[in-house]
């Protein structure tokens, strides 16, 4: 699909051939980031490249290779550990002590959860900052969409003033930055308080000490990575585990499944533990079909062309933005059968996964830009779910039926619920050892 959004030519890939065609047949020509006004300025002109909006190039290698290597690598991801079962054990105990027969904003909650336990991962504590650094980063989120004003007609200058797209990009530039510049302020205090074993900050700052590596990492760039893993370590995980909730709501049998295939295998268990959760096949279709009804991106974030290239026949010229429409994809009736239909079931056969190779099914990406954050998130979201799944049995709030409740999409860079869901927990497994 071809638009002429304002000065931006825009293609977007609907279909599994055409997203073959974008993230890796021209991968290469696909690789960067548009450069649109506000994001220059979110960037700090350049000065602050995050690895998720960068354009490619040499830094953009460089702050991959750090983060797939050193931040986000099996042996990191799994050192954190004990952070997440922490987490998710304050969680159930919040709950827990709620008063019975009362609906929880389960959303509220899993957002909570999911930003204190990235928070500590990178600073080794909770952020006392966290509900305004939530604020900032969802207007950040917002801007660098693409599709304000100013981004869409850069060559009217007075369109960009009078649209205050500039305004709020800066106001939120210099927010973000204020509050990055407390989270390693806050990680530089409780390191001299006491100590800690090395947490992320940590090992950005000992990179950047240690002069070893290709393009240097400043100080700039160090900040928009806290922010990138941030954004993409919390926010969208609680999203997903929040639509998982909601379809098992609507979907008793599958409920009932799950939550069989936890208590079987747990056996009366306390609690569930990252080493439960290799056994936990169902849990993981639930999550895998989650995903392909309610990707986190629904269109990725934005490609540009590097160079005119031809796609499945079509000429593509240099400078143009690109979407994969990974929503739409997820639901088209040629490759799923009952597409709208929650079905975990169809996951079975293991024939199609998200590791970015089964381009029918995407909620990742795939190629260079695929979101490398996708080990880091995967554990959270399974934890989190096996939790709530074990520990609870869950009710509908009074007055409202499976039919009638809320499936509202509220659409923007990510897909959230219009409205929180709100559910009421009831206790089931006793919860001795998340207290």
């Amino acid at each position: 699909m071809y638009l002429q959004l304002g000065d931006v030519p825009v293609v977007v890939a609907s279909s599994p051939d055409a997203a073959r065609e974008v993230t890796k047949t021209h991968d290469l020509s696909f690789a960067t980031r548009p450069w649109r006004p506000s994001m220059r300025i979110l960037l700090a002109d350049g000065d602050a490249p995050g690895l998720v909006f960068a354009p490619y190039g040499a830094l953009w290698r460089q702050l991959r290779k750090t983060s797939v290597l050193e931040l986000l690598s099996a042996r990191r991801v799994r050192s954190f550990r004990r952070v997440r079962e922490e987490e998710v054990g304050r969680l159930v105990a919040s709950l827990a002590a709620f008063s019975p027969g009362k609906a929880v904003d389960v959303g509220e909650r899993l957002t909570a959860l999911m930003t204190d336990a990235v928070f500590r991962t990178m600073i080794g504590d909770r952020f006392d900052q966290r509900d305004e650094f939530l604020e900032v980063l969802a207007e950040a989120l917002k801007i660098a969409s693409g599709f304000s004003v100013g981004d869409l007609v850069p060559s009217w200058k007075i369109v960009s003033l009078l649209s205050g797209t500039a305004r709020r990009a800066e106001a939120n530039t210099r927010k973000m930055f204020e509050l990055m510049d407390r989270v390693i302020r806050q990680h530089q205090e409780r390191r001299l308080a006491e100590d800690v074993e090395e947490d992320m900050v940590d090992v950005l700052l000992r990179l950047q000490k240690e002069d070893g590596l290709d393009v240097p990492l400043t100080m700039g760039a160090i900040k928009s990575l806290i922010r990138d893993l941030f954004s993409g370590g919390s926010e969208t995980s609680a999203t997903t585990v929040q639509w998982a909730m909601a379809e098992l709501m609507r979907n008793p049998r599958a409920m009932q499944k799950a939550q069989a295939e936890l208590r079987d295998t747990l056996q009366g268990s306390r609690t569930v533990t990252e080493d439960d959760l290799t056994k936990l096949s169902y849990l993981k279709l639930v999550i895998k079909e989650t995903l392909r009804l309610h990707p986190p991106l629904p269109l990725l974030l934005p490609r540009e062309c590097r160079e005119t290239c031809k796609v499945m026949g079509y000429d593509v010229p240099k400078g143009t933005t690109v979407f994969v429409n990974v929503w739409a994809i997820g639901r088209d009736t040629k490759y799923w059968t009952d597409a709208e239909v929650f079905k975990p079931e169809r996951f079975e056969s293991g024939a199609i996964d998200f590791k970015g190779t089964d381009f029918e099914f995407l909620p990742f990406g795939a190629g260079r830009r695929m979101c490398p954050g996708m080990t880091f998130a995967q554990p959270s979201m399974e934890l989190a779910l096996a939790s709530l799944l074990y520990h609870f049995d869950w009710e509908l709030p009074v007055g409202v039926s499976r039919s009638e409740l809320d499936m509202a999409e509220e659409l923007s860079v990510t897909i959230q619920r219009k409205n929180s869901l709100h559910l009421r927990p009831v206790v089931r497994v006793p919860l001795q050892a998340a207290l």
